[in-house]
């Protein structure tokens, strides 16, 4: 069992390989189904459109949500295809959390030319950003430097 840093970098190195080889364009479910595709040939467990029940103070069940992609049943993956991460997206994620009470989340819009990803973790009623969101602007640079040298390597 990897540990949830661990498990967050692989899906979000997946996701960001499924951006750069399709782009941007697609609808939401094509990404769904790539990661789904990808994440499970690499060996995780991943259910999509799993159902969440919502529950009121006194346990009555009053609603039911599908979570795009639950990966080792403690990762909860919203897919989004939008112009841009919007804090309707955000509200989405964290109701997924709170009824979930699966403590992690990602948040991920192929929509845009630039890659987009936010975790959130949500614990005992606090939600909390994870620094993944700041560190990734850093992320495609470090991708196209890295490949530069491995491919410069390649060559020599």
């Amino acid at each position: 069992m990897k540990t949830m840093n661990e498990l967050s970098a692989v899906v979000r190195q997946t996701a960001y390989d499924i951006h750069v080889y399709h782009g941007n364009g697609h609808l939401e479910k094509v990404y769904e189904n790539a990661l789904v595709h990808r994440l499970r040939k690499a060996g995780f467990d991943v259910k999509q459109q799993h159902p969440l029940k919502v529950h009121d103070e006194d346990g009555t069940i009053i609603g039911e949500y599908f979570a795009d992609l639950l990966v080792d049943n403690c990762l909860i993956v919203e897919l989004k295809a939008a112009k841009t991460i919007a804090d309707e997206h955000i509200a989405q994620t964290l109701g997924y959390l709170k009824a979930s009470r699966i403590e992690h989340g990602l948040l991920i819009n192929f929509g845009s030319y630039r890659f987009q990803i936010r975790k959130f973790i949500f614990n005992n009623g606090k939600v909390t950003e994870a620094v993944m969101k700041k560190l990734m602007c850093f992320f495609p640079f470090v991708s196209v430097f890295s490949a530069f040298f491995v491919a410069k390597q390649k060559c020599t």
